[in-house]
């Protein structure tokens, strides 16, 4: 009898597993040739690392972070390995429950929710609500009677490349002050949740929020109120252009958190991967329209893409998400030079200060591919901005068809 995958053969898979995601994607740009500006997602490369995370943190409850790719053939994929799904919207909602995801197996996870959107998602059977203050525990009272809720608490985000400090979350004091009222509202208070922001490339990063919501849980338990979840969201990250640590440092750097806090009465863990999930399982592939030297400044060359700012790169915005990049001329001669996007905005620069070596040979109407692009650049997209349209995604399955 075949014997399961270990976790450690998983990861090994999954750290030489970009050859084989890059091959199946190449092979649907040759047969397609899809328009620019577009993102090819390689499904088998969601599958994978959906298994590698599942192998390395068994005892966790798994809910992707639907914002950082919501297309329904990745969501279907997702669905079909009973993964549970980190919603912000509404609208987000329908796209999950249209591909047949369990609404009891949906979270909604955003502490800024539309009233009449909670009441629709409550309606729909979704189980779990987050808040982070005071006037969001009275909506989801009013809206969603008898809902179990937790509170997001606001963790430092150091060693981050994209922080999502000071829009959410509360102080551990306010969360126990709201945890111990929502009983009396009619509402379940069931956890506790934070977000050490997301690529977070430091796997250490997670002890001091465990040991941050574990003084929650021990203060709530003393006002009687017995919590049993902790979410300690996203932050995975993806392989860009400088390495990070291995899957297994932060599956073991959790684990190893959870015990020296939690001791032997550790709450149901969740984890809300969205980067991690779908980044490295995809492409954006742009055009270059021009190539031009302006004089003065420094002198280097400014090469404008299809794609930019506006239009899938919004992660580039302080040049805080690094790309490789891949040319038809790579290991040739090359100089420093600043990648520009297509819209009529003096925002729409991709990298100017992070010593980006391009071709001397790239021409117009070469292709520049962005790897591990496969999170935040379609969802992140304008709709018409400057006219453009919003930029297309397309999912490869093991076949090299698309979905």
């Amino acid at each position: 009898m075949k014997q399961p995958a270990s976790a450690s053969d998983l990861l090994g898979a999954s750290l030489s597993q970009r050859g084989a995601t890059l091959a199946r994607i190449d092979r649907f740009l040759a047969r397609q040739a899809p328009p620019t500006p577009c993102v090819v997602i390689d499904l088998e490369t969601v599958r994978q690392h959906c298994l590698a995370l599942r192998a390395l943190l068994p005892q966790a409850h798994i809910y992707y972070a639907v914002k950082a790719n919501p297309a329904p053939p990745v969501l279907a994929t997702l669905a079909k390995m009973d993964i549970g799904f980190d919603v912000a919207s509404s609208g987000e909602i329908g796209r999950c429950l249209g591909i047949g995801a369990v609404a009891q197996r949906c979270c909604f996870g955003n502490t800024i929710k539309r009233e009449s959107d909670i009441a629709e998602a409550h309606a729909a059977g979704i189980p779990l609500f987050a808040f982070d203050s005071a006037a969001e525990l009275e909506k989801l009272a009013r809206a969603a009677p008898g809902a179990r809720v937790f509170c997001r608490l606001a963790v430092p985000a150091t060693g981050a490349e994209w922080p999502l400090s000071r829009k959410f979350g509360c102080s551990a004091a306010m969360a126990v002050e709201l945890l111990t009222h929502a009983g009396s509202l009619g509402l379940r208070a069931t956890g506790v949740s934070f977000h050490v922001g997301s690529q977070q490339t430091d796997p250490l990063r997670w002890d001091a929020a465990i040991g941050t919501a574990c003084t929650v849980f021990n203060a709530c338990r003393r006002a009687g109120v017995m919590l049993d979840i902790l979410d300690v969201g996203g932050g995975l990250p993806a392989q860009y252009r400088t390495q990070v640590p291995p899957l297994a440092e932060y599956a073991g750097a959790i684990v190893t958190s959870m015990k020296r806090h939690f001791g032997s009465s550790a709450p149901q863990l969740m984890i809300e991967p969205g980067r991690y999930m779908t980044a490295d399982a995809g492409l954006l592939r742009a055009q270059v329209l021009l190539i031009a030297r302006h004089g003065g400044h420094d002198g280097r060359r400014w090469i404008y893409l299809d794609a930019g700012r506006y239009n899938g790169l919004a992660e580039t915005q302080g040049e805080a998400i690094h790309y490789a990049l891949r040319t038809g001329y790579d290991g040739g001669p090359a100089e420093a030079a600043v990648l520009a996007g297509p819209t009529c905005d003096s925002t729409d620069v991709i990298y100017d200060r992070a010593n980006y070596a391009m071709p001397l040979h790239l021409a117009i109407g070469d292709t520049v591919d962005f790897l591990s692009a496969g999170a935040y650049t379609a969802s992140y997209a304008s709709v018409e901005f400057n006219g453009f349209a919003p930029l297309a995604t397309h999912c490869v399955e093991t076949d090299a068809t698309t979905a």
